[in-house]
């Protein structure tokens, strides 16, 4: 898992898989969804601050938090707005993976 410190989105998600979590500190579920992401590790977690990179947030519409957003190959495959388990976690993960 890493922080998005601004570097170029685009070139973050041009190969393989990543989950985004827009997340914020403040936000009780986020911080749920956080311990159990510190648990997955076969896939690339970039963890994006909506108050410092509101830019990035505006960009993919995130109204609500935590909003985890699937890549693959530098395309969006599906999301996810609040809080979910671990089992739903890693079934959109394999998702991911098996798409296209």
């Amino acid at each position: 898992m890493r922080y998005y410190k601004g570097e170029d989105f685009d070139s973050l998600v041009k190969e393989g898989v990543h989950v985004i979590d827009f997340y914020a500190d403040w936000c009780g579920p986020c911080k749920m969804l956080g311990s159990i992401l510190e648990e997955i590790n076969d896939v690339d977690i970039i963890k994006v601050n909506v108050d410092t990179y509101s830019d990035l947030a505006n960009k993919f519409r995130i109204m609500s938090i935590p909003h985890l957003v699937f890549y693959k190959d530098g395309e969006v495959i599906s999301s996810s707005v609040g809080f979910i388990d671990k089992e739903t976690l890693l079934e959109k993960i394999e998702e991911t993976k098996s798409s296209r």
